[in-house]
């Protein structure tokens, strides 16, 4: 029987290839998105993927949303932990709103989410859990404070998670991408991506969303048992850790 995967913020960008490469590997996917209804039916007609509309930055939605569907698709055995959001601007002006929704969606999502699933991994003696962190979790960025400090957690609850759970068929790894080429980064002028952001990737390129997925898929099948607490950076080579 064919695992289930849940990918949060799996309409689009990289949880979009995400979603598409699970399915191609043979995973029978649900995709959860926030806000981009029209985005998110295009991707559902597109792809045969269903999808789920909640917030993930809330406790009661993640619980109401994956009981949904494991109802609908069956128990998960991969979740992959990647929605976020972006409130940029420099630490001396920023609100407690912009901190408050980039820590609660980036970082206490990965507790909404992982809380609901944890148990029934626990109990089946099998699960894979993704969380998709970021290079500024490791390095930091400027005027990204929030941000930086949500991808960063993500690190750590990764390594804690798979500490408590390795001896139960249970693995946690984390991918930090660097620059990827998705409609977050297309927005940013193309002189600054040209001048100063892809000089200083050694490979002298953007990732693309699908070299992402390819590792999720990677770190997802049976046969990456024996890697856990594991950080994946996917950078180009601009950032060694």
């Amino acid at each position: 029987m064919a695992r289930v995967a849940l990918v949060t913020g799996g309409t689009r960008g990289i949880g979009a290839a995400i979603s598409k490469a699970l399915k191609a590997a043979g995973y029978k996917v649900a995709a959860t998105y926030g806000g981009n209804d029209a985005a998110a039916q295009k991707f559902k007609e597109e792809t045969g993927i269903p999808v789920y509309k909640w917030d993930v930055a809330s406790f009661e939605a993640c619980a109401a949303g994956v009981k949904q569907v494991e109802a609908d698709i069956g128990p998960i055995d991969v979740l992959v932990n990647n929605a976020g959001i972006t409130r940029d601007t420099a630490f001396h002006k920023m609100t407690l709103q912009q901190w408050n929704e980039v820590i609660n969606t980036n970082l206490g999502s990965l507790f909404n989410m992982t809380r609901q699933v944890i148990e029934g991994m626990r109990a089946r003696k099998f699960g894979r859990i993704v969380n998709i962190s970021s290079i500024n979790g490791q390095k930091g960025q400027f005027g990204q404070v929030n941000y930086s400090a949500a991808k960063a957690g993500d690190i750590g609850f990764t390594k804690a998670l798979a500490l408590e759970n390795a001896k139960g068929g249970i693995t946690v790894n984390v991918i930090a991408p660097g620059y990827i080429n998705t409609e977050m980064v297309q927005a940013v002028p193309k002189d600054v991506l040209e001048k100063n952001v892809i000089p200083q990737i050694p490979v002298n390129r953007l990732g693309e969303p699908e070299e992402i997925a390819r590792a999720v898929v990677f770190l997802a099948a049976d046969d990456a048992g024996f890697i856990t607490g594991s950080t994946l950076t996917v950078n180009g080579g601009q950032y060694h850790v």
